[in-house]
């Protein structure tokens, strides 16, 4: 049995440009559905916080299975494992607000607040590991610095009202998928013919 990787798989430790570049509508597609959850948020002000709720687990399940997805597409996940932590943490995200959506909100707010600190961290990584292989790489950092600092915000803060929270949530979600559109389309540049 040969151990090689297959030709679609890049070896662990090889760049990592190529296979971003070749899935970069799934980056596009993470951006969007940001933007119109942030969007979803400033439209209806007064919503509920079951809906919030809702809202919310909608954004982190998609978010989280598109990660996933574009983790493992292209074979060879080593060098993706970023990816990976940031779709499973999507997904677990998602799937508890479903799965347990009567949670006050201090216990949503905290959630939410660590969902945040580890996706900006794994985006940063992930900026850090693309810094040799495009140019340009801060917009994936920033959104990952984005996400560490409204996380930190909601700990430090947990009081802010329901309104606040709401834009607070749609604001950060509209810079965060912009952000991640623009990564998107820089990566699409690097896409082989």
């Amino acid at each position: 049995m040969s151990t090689a990787p297959s030709p679609a798989s890049p070896p662990i430790g090889a760049p990592i440009l190529p296979v971003l570049a070749k899935y970069w509508w799934l980056i596009l597609l993470r951006g969007i559905v940001a933007i119109l959850f942030g969007i979803l948020s400033f439209v209806w002000p007064g919503v509920t916080l079951l809906t919030l709720i809702l809202f919310y687990g909608a954004f982190a399940l998609a978010d989280g299975v598109l990660a996933l997805i574009h983790a493992v597409m292209g074979g060879n996940v080593g060098s993706r494992w970023w990816l990976v932590l940031v779709g499973i943490a999507g997904i677990a995200a998602g799937l508890v607000t479903f799965l347990m959506p009567g949670v006050t909100a201090l216990v949503l707010l905290i959630f939410i607040a660590c969902w945040a600190i580890t996706l900006g961290i794994f985006q940063i990584i992930g900026a850090i590991r693309l810094r040799k292989e495009i140019d340009n790489e801060w917009s994936i950092g920033l959104s990952g610095a984005l996400s560490v600092l409204f996380g930190i915000v909601l700990l430090v803060a947990p009081g802010a009202g329901a309104v606040g929270l709401i834009w607070v949530i749609g604001a950060y979600a509209i810079v965060f998928g912009i952000l991640l559109v623009m990564a998107a389309f820089k990566l699409k540049k690097h896409q082989a013919p």
